[in-house]
């Protein structure tokens, strides 16, 4: 009897130990990636704007240091961070919630792909003010003296943006941004758990950290295959001054005058920050579920 009543307990411990991330963890995970990237995503931007490939990754940043210091590599990082905190918050809990409202949990790829691209589409859009102020305060070194914006940061840009511009200036570049939100949601969390479902399964691998950064590295090159071209569109979008492009099809066509290669400018930098990116996100994703998240109880 004292056997089995020890017995019961240590089962029911086992079966409720699997910690749940909070709505909020993607988010926070998102900002703590972008902190560490943030310089190749500013790189990745001043690469992509240029209309001839004038300098590649190394001496891009070197010019940026040359010319504004070191610290100009991390122009903009108040708006990155506002847009993980708006973009990745959004898609990440539209995700979790909807996942959890099935009994298991559990979904077959193509509902994660489905789920990831409606997820994704929503977070871009809450999150397309910050993005474009984040694009906008990168290519700022960029540009002359006398027409850079000197934004002090992402609310002073969103500020200056409705009172100099309008607030429909804040989702110019939006559509594209929608586009590519759904197509790197994609990339990032449904190949991220579908990858990582496929290892768990082989058996040679645990829930640990090595499957997690196996999984997120995936996750990372098939989210940057996938949005290239739209990120190049994306960022044209947002840092034309007004009256540039009069349809997606316009920017289309001004890219690819210099042919198809145009559509993939900054790509190994695209990767070179998206992957680490995502590995970051990832692994901070489930570090901060197993000691911060949940137990999901059973409803009785």
């Amino acid at each position: 009897m004292d056997k089995k009543e020890e017995t019961k307990p240590l089962l029911t411990v086992k079966k409720e130990g699997v910690r749940q991330e909070r709505w909020y963890f993607g988010g926070l995970s998102g900002v703590l990636a972008a902190c560490c990237t943030h310089p190749l995503d500013t790189l990745k931007v001043q690469l992509q704007t240029q209309q001839r490939a004038e300098y590649g990754l190394v001496s891009m940043a070197a010019k940026i240091i040359r010319d504004d210091g070191f610290f100009a590599l991390y122009n903009g990082l108040s708006a990155s961070c506002l847009r993980q905190a708006t973009y990745t918050t959004t898609r990440f809990a539209i995700y979790g919630a909807v996942r959890s409202l099935r009994p298991d949990s559990n979904l077959n790829f193509f509902e994660k792909i489905s789920l990831a691209a409606s997820s994704g589409a929503i977070g871009a859009f809450v999150g397309a003010p910050a993005d474009l102020i984040n694009v906008r305060m990168q290519n700022d070194p960029k540009l002359a003296r006398d027409k850079r914006r000197n934004y002090k940061h992402a609310i002073d840009g969103i500020v200056r943006v409705c009172r100099e511009e309008g607030p429909k200036k804040l989702f110019n570049g939006a559509s594209m941004a929608v586009i590519r939100g759904s197509f790197v949601t994609i990339g990032q969390i449904a190949f991220y758990e579908q990858v990582k479902q496929v290892l768990l399964a082989t058996g040679y691998f645990k829930d640990n950290i090595i499957t997690h950064f196996t999984s997120s590295f995936a996750a990372g090159a098939g989210a940057t295959l996938l949005t290239m071209p739209l990120d190049v569109m994306k960022t044209r979008l947002m840092n034309a001054p007004p009256g540039t492009y009069n349809s997606l099809l316009d920017c289309f066509a001004d890219i690819i005058k210099v042919g198809p290669a145009g559509l993939f400018k900054g790509f190994i930098p695209a990767f070179i920050r998206l992957g680490p990116h995502t590995i970051l996100m990832f692994i901070f994703l489930e570090q901060l579920k197993q000691n911060f998240g949940y137990i999901k109880r059973d409803k009785q």
